[in-house]
């Protein structure tokens, strides 16, 4: 038997290793990525499904809300900044800027905060004067600890008052907004501490501290809260170089704190009140004080000279909010979170953006949403409750076939209402799927024709929560105007805004009436009578929508 040459058989060779991996290649190209490995996100990153995106909507909601009460307006700036805009801000956390370089050899880098990107756009845009949030992601190239609301990629929410104002005014309204936004979300007792760099460098100098030392030995001071004073003491005297003597003396301030009985104890102190910058920063520490007690919020503050917060650029007040419990009764440990707002005066850092050098004073807080997002996740899913992921109202329905024209015609109309509706995509979808599907999104309401409410020209209303049905006029241009006045002026729960409305058109029995007023009256603490012979629905009507307001016959509808 003849042997193939040896050249000729490795080409075969060959040949069939090639086919292999061209085979395994456009395996790989049409799965959109490479063989073997594994569809994941970057580390410090996640994906958000719709209920949590919906329970995350709803807490930048309130936070929103609180910044649009206290008068700011919204700005933007580019995920992207110069890497020398970034550098040189940061201390010690420089080392956690995510750096890039682009195509055209600018060296970029994704913003570490919204902070400095803000006093970036004051100096380029010359503006003096402005009160502003921002809401977006920032990066960080951190250890993450996903358990604790810590990611690489995150979101910020900041509120910021620049220009030049009497002293301490917008810093208590700064700590007025970190009360007013985590009492409004309910997640336990907190506890927003407060200090100022002045003090604090005041205190570093008396204790013969060099001032080539200040911002690093404030780093390690600001890690008071999570470990023990000698472990503080020990990185002071080990890494930062100070002697046992000096860190001591050190330990016997940054360990107190209180309120304004220790304010009048340190201005009394023999060393403190002979530094220039420790006498001022308490004299301001003093004054907002006075301004947080006429809020009425000392009892949520604590002066404590342990605060320190590592940023380079923070020059006077500085503040950070923390849970000291989380109210849970389904969780019997309090969840770990740390702070979830800090803050704090910058007012020199314009100035290093400016060719001049001209300052804008500034002062602002940043809530800390992911990690507030964490503890409302863990304690939604230990209540099991269900979050509605989406805002619709009703769903329009049909109990026969061939209706789809139908289906189409009313939902639009709703939709030009500017009521929140959907139909399922089926031209001959079951009622009982559509009303399972009405409980399955939490839609409060069905709105169904079938074959006689057309030829009688109604509609059934269904509410899916107690399955009672009501049948009432069509939804004609009256019951649209009715219902957007509802939507606008009435404080009544949209819940039962579409049969309120539906009583209110004036077709409702007096037994519909009365459903409608006792779910109104169960929610809102209404009475449940009748005053003057006018029938229930009538009573809604003068209280809830100007349209349909009438005087004269009791029983004008």
């Amino acid at each position: 038997m003849l042997r193939p040459p040896p050249l000729l058989l490795l080409l075969t060779r060959c040949s069939a290793a090639a086919r292999r991996f061209l085979s395994a290649s456009r395996q790989g190209q049409g799965q959109g990525r490479a063989v073997g490995s594994v569809l994941k996100t970057p580390k410090g990153t996640r994906d958000h499904p719709p209920a949590q995106a919906a329970l995350r909507e709803r807490l930048l909601g309130t936070v929103v809300a609180c910044f649009k009460r206290h008068g700011a307006a919204a700005i933007d700036t580019p995920v992207l900044e110069l890497r020398e805009t970034l550098m040189g801000k940061y201390g010690d956390n420089a080392k956690l800027i995510y750096e890039l370089q682009d195509q055209g050899g600018e060296l970029l880098a994704l913003r570490y905060d919204l902070t400095v990107p803000f006093a970036r756009y004051l100096a380029m845009n010359k503006i003096t004067n402005i009160k502003r949030y921002h809401v977006a992601k920032v990066y960080r190239r951190d250890n993450p600890a996903t358990t604790r609301g810590r990611y690489r990629e995150f979101y910020q929410c900041d509120f910021d008052i620049a220009g030049q104002f009497d002293p301490m005014l917008p810093d208590a309204e700064c700590l007025r907004i970190v009360y007013e936004i985590l009492s409004d979300l309910q997640l336990g007792d907190f506890l927003i501490k407060v200090n100022d760099r002045r003090i604090l460098n005041g205190v570093l100098a008396v204790c013969g501290i060099p001032e080539s030392k200040f911002i690093t030995t404030c780093s390690t001071i600001d890690k008071l809260d999570k470990v023990p004073w000698e472990d503080v003491k020990n990185e002071m005297v080990g890494e930062k170089g100070l002697s046992p003597e000096a860190a001591d003396r050190i330990g016997e301030y940054v360990q107190l704190h209180g309120g304004l009985d220790l304010i009048e104890q340190l201005l009394q102190d023999p060393k403190l009140s002979q530094n220039k910058l420790a006498k001022e920063g308490l004299g301001d520490m003093k004054l907002l004080f006075e301004y947080l007690t006429l809020f009425g919020i000392t009892g949520k503050i604590s002066f404590d000279l342990s605060l320190a917060r590592g940023l380079d650029y923070y020059t006077g007040v500085i503040f950070e909010a923390v849970l000291l419990q989380q109210q849970n009764d389904h969780v019997e440990d309090p969840v770990s979170i740390g702070s979830v707002a800090g803050g704090g005066r910058y007012d020199g850092l314009v100035g290093m953006f400016d060719p001049k050098g001209r300052k804008v004073p500034c002062v602002g807080v940043s809530i800390g949403i992911e990690r507030i997002f964490s503890i409302l996740e863990q304690r939604v899913k230990a209540s099991g409750e269900k979050v509605r992921t989406t805002e619709t109202q009703v769903l329009v329905a049909t109990p026969q076939k061939r209706l789809l024209s139908a289906r189409l015609k009313l939902i639009s109309e709703l939709w030009d209402a500017g009521i929140k509706a959907e139909m399922l995509y089926k031209k001959d979808p079951t009622l009982l799927k559509q009303l399972q599907y009405c409980e399955n999104m939490g839609i409060p309401l069905a709105a169904i024709i079938g074959e006689q409410e057309l030829s009688d020209g109604v509609v059934k209303l269904r509410d899916i929560a107690t399955r009672e049905e009501v049948r009432r006029t069509p939804f004609y241009t009256g019951f649209q105007k009715c219902f957007q006045q509802l939507l606008k002026g009435s404080g009544f729960l949209l819940r039962y805004g579409i049969l309120m409305a539906s009583c209110i058109t004036g077709l409702a029995d007096n037994s519909s009436s009365f459903v409608l007023c006792r779910l109104i009256s169960q929610e809102k603490g209404l009475p449940m009578r009748s005053e003057d012979g006018w029938s229930p629905s009538t009573l809604l009507a003068r209280a809830a929508c100007p349209t349909c307001r009438t005087a004269g016959n009791p029983s004008t509808r």
